[in-house]
């Protein structure tokens, strides 16, 4: 199915008979392998508003990710949070969607500056699984008082409701950008590197760390604040040795490639996603074993390893979260995908789900 409108999409989830599998671009299938009939939102497209001077962009979720990207960038804007784009870790095709980035939450490395996709993320409408119109904030069509649907949607991977529509707040794209690289570095040595650097008033935007040991610190803004901002960061962190520094074009390339985790690109074996405290991270690469990228200053970590491989067996107990992002489909039914959730938090996403999807139609077992 492919609705064309709200109200088409709203009555085919009402008219339906069984379960649904949500698809915005197809380019991210991460979860328990689903079955049903699939029910693409790529017919609820375009841009609604857009108003520079106001930061504000409203699409419909099937909007293909690259036209508003275009759009912002011919005014010199962006979304802030530099969404990943999974196709190429995950080897699929299709065009990412607004829809479906929400749905994943998906955001990149300056996250750390600028917060996630929820956080720029300002009205929602989806589809409920009773088939109901549902809007956050303004004029509603269903009376929710007591939710944060903004923050709800974002990372409910389509088992809440169908997005149909998003609003954002925007930013202006900055003029200049740099990166200082520290190679031959340990993952704890890049830590403490990377924490001092978050800690320094230089306003940096990203800070990575590469399975070759090189240590990434971005910093974006107006041409002579990223000349002296660079300038001074150095300074600050003299003790790691002097770094190399990237000018904007391979600046730009080089974070594309962090967005994308493009070291784990074409390679076999499993990918998992680990959300941590960032000084807890050298320990867990180095109980993880495999091979390691952290991004956030440590907070996230990409570990390829071999198929099959238990990672949260070979982690035990910790604080933090691991995510199966890439796995053959034996492996993802397997293995649950996003991290066992505590009694009481599964109790109020059970709660949730038989509040928004009470049949159980919309991605059922997806995140389970």
């Amino acid at each position: 199915m492919r609705p064309v409108s709200e109200e088409e999409l709203a009555q085919a989830v009402r008219d339906a008979a069984g379960p649904l599998a949500i698809r915005g671009g197809g380019t991210r299938p991460i979860g328990r392998p689903l079955a049903g009939e699939v029910l693409e939102t790529g017919g609820l497209a375009g841009v609604r508003l857009y108003e520079p001077g106001a930061l504000t962009l409203v699409a419909g979720a099937g909007t293909p990710l690259d036209e508003v990207e275009a759009l912002l960038a011919a005014e010199g804007q962006r979304l802030p949070f530099e969404p990943m784009d999974h196709r190429g870790l995950l080897g699929t095709t299709g065009v990412p969607t607004l829809g479906g980035m929400v749905a994943a939450n998906a955001s990149g490395p300056r996250r750390v500056q600028a917060g996630a996709c929820r956080d720029s993320l300002i009205g929602v409408r989806f589809v409920d699984g009773t088939g109901a119109i549902v809007k956050n904030g303004g004029r509603v069509m269903k009376n929710v008082t007591g939710y944060d649907l903004v923050k709800l949607m974002a990372g409910s991977w389509g088992t809440l409701g169908v997005l149909t529509e998003l609003s954002f707040k925007v930013l202006p794209a900055p003029d200049a950008a740099a990166t200082l690289v520290y190679p031959g570095l340990e993952p704890a040595a890049a830590v403490a590197l990377m924490s001092k650097a978050l800690g320094s008033p230089y306003e940096v935007t990203g800070a990575a760390y590469l399975p070759d040991g090189r240590c990434c610190l971005r910093i974006e803004g107006f041409a002579a604040s990223v000349a002296y901002r660079a300038g001074a960061l150095a300074g600050h962190l003299d003790r790691f040795g002097a770094p190399q520094r990237l000018e904007r074009e391979e600046t730009v390339a080089l974070w594309a490639g962090i967005r994308d985790v493009a070291v784990f690109h074409g390679r076999a074996g499993d990918v998992w996603r680990i959300s941590v405290k960032p000084s807890d991270a050298p320990g867990l690469v180095a109980a993880a074993g495999g091979e390691a990228m952290l991004d956030w200053g440590g907070g996230l970590i990409w570990v390829l390893l071999p198929d099959g491989t238990d990672l949260r067996a070979a982690l035990g107990s910790f604080k933090g979260h691991a995510t199966l992002v890439r796995a053959n489909p034996s492996t993802r039914a397997a293995l649950p995908v996003f991290h066992p959730e505590p009694a009481p938090v599964a109790a109020l996403s059970r709660a949730l789900r038989a509040r928004f999807d009470p049949r159980g139609l919309l991605n059922p077992g997806l995140m389970e």
